[in-house]
């Protein structure tokens, strides 16, 4: 006799998982190779070799890594404070300020369900991160979307519209939450945005999160702008060494917040997991301490990505994208998709090789695709040309 499922609770009805990054069916035709645009290829941009060494070392010495207290090792926790700060530009406590997470992913659940209640609203840039959408809906309360502008002509900056932002406020939210650079379209906020925001948040007494884990991959001389130098009693700030530096497979991350909203991250930290697991921990030791002219090289490497693949859909009239200005991330217009989104993103997986994110993760984009450019250099260029080819023949 067949047993039914037990009925989910009603708050996974909004979740749907299914689209998200790195969950895409993988049947790709014979003969071509498979790009998968979802996340960063980690053979083609390896760890730092520190990375490697610190992490094999931490395993190799057993006792002093294996358990943390709930927020972290604190002699790991006082080396990134010390370079957070610098980096920044506002001072961080090591012993209060500062908790380390199972990735920023991680960070970014505790820091939402111990900023959000039922019934909440939150502010939510749209386009930005799927999973800020979708965890405020698993808390029961209610996204308030808040425009960028991003379909600028070149040159030009990214805008939010901090008319939005005020009547969200205005409205009842009392939080914020967005990435800068914003993933999906690496657009680099400007510095009078940032300082609105933060005037904005003191105005209205609310808070905001800031997810800045490509924050030290920016373009060219183009200027980046903390939030946290600015609002720093308002500020959460997610951060770590996942993306520019390829570390994801560790799965550590760096949560900055006043001393009570980490306190309630490590009482929930507590009962998720426990800790970041203690020996990729290590993991954070090299950060920002890698070896001289590394990571210029890497921002080098991946802006001559960035370049070939935007000259390739920039010489089609099916595709469109900005020039992003931070990241590895290209957010591209499909004008023949909207309406068949699902159908393109399978056509380039089963007729391309290609594995793409759907536009509709980030918010009401019907007709765009997430492309994550950290590939091999010459293997993202060939997948660019074969998705203007699906493109063009829809």
């Amino acid at each position: 006799m067949a047993v039914a499922p037990w009925p989910a609770p009603h708050r996974f009805q909004r979740m749907n998982a299914y689209h998200a990054p790195g969950q895409e069916r993988s049947e790709v035709p014979q003969g071509l190779r498979h790009v998968d645009f979802s996340h960063g290829d980690v053979s083609a941009f390896p760890p730092p070799p520190e990375v490697v060494d610190a992490v094999t070392a931490a395993l190799r010495d057993g006792g002093r890594y294996a358990y943390s207290p709930y927020r972290g090792h604190s002699f790991i926790r006082e080396l990134v404070a010390q370079r957070l700060s610098t980096f920044t530009g506002a001072p961080i406590d090591p012993t209060s300020e500062v908790i380390v997470t199972p990735g920023t992913q991680g960070g970014l659940f505790l820091a939402l369900s111990a900023l959000v209640e039922r019934g909440d609203k939150v502010a939510v840039v749209a386009p930005d991160y799927f999973a800020n959408r979708k965890i405020v809906e698993y808390l029961e309360a209610t996204p308030v979307p808040v425009e960028l502008a991003y379909r600028t002509a070149e040159g030009e900056p990214a805008r939010l519209d901090l008319d939005e932002l005020r009547a969200a406020f205005a409205g009842g939210a009392r939080l914020l939450v967005f990435s800068n650079p914003n993933n999906p379209t690496g657009a680099v906020y400007t510095s009078e945005d940032i300082e609105a925001i933060a005037a904005l948040a003191t105005e209205f007494d609310a808070f905001v999160i800031v997810d800045q884990l490509y924050s030290r991959q920016i373009f060219g001389e183009h200027p980046f702008t903390h939030l946290r130098a600015h609002a720093r009693e308002r500020c959460l700030t997610l951060i770590g060494p996942s993306k520019t530096e390829s570390v994801s497979g560790c799965r550590v991350g760096v949560a900055i917040a006043p001393a009570a909203i980490i306190d309630r991250m490590e009482q929930l930290q507590g009962i998720v997991s426990l800790r970041a697991a203690g020996y990729m921990q290590a993991a954070l030791e090299p950060w920002f301490a890698e070896s001289e002219g590394w990571l210029d090289q890497r921002i080098a490497d991946h802006a001559r990505i960035r370049d070939d693949l935007h000259a390739v859909f920039s010489a089609s009239g099916a595709v469109s994208t900005r020039l992003t200005e931070g990241g590895s991330y290209l957010f591209l217009d499909v004008p023949a998709a909207k309406g068949r989104i699902d159908e393109f993103v399978a056509k380039l997986r089963t007729e391309a090789a290609v594995t793409v994110t759907r536009g509709p993760e980030f918010g009401d984009f019907p007709e765009s695709v997430r492309l994550n450019f950290s590939q091999d250099h010459q293997a993202a260029v060939d997948a660019a040309r074969r998705i203007v080819q699906v493109a063009e023949r829809l």
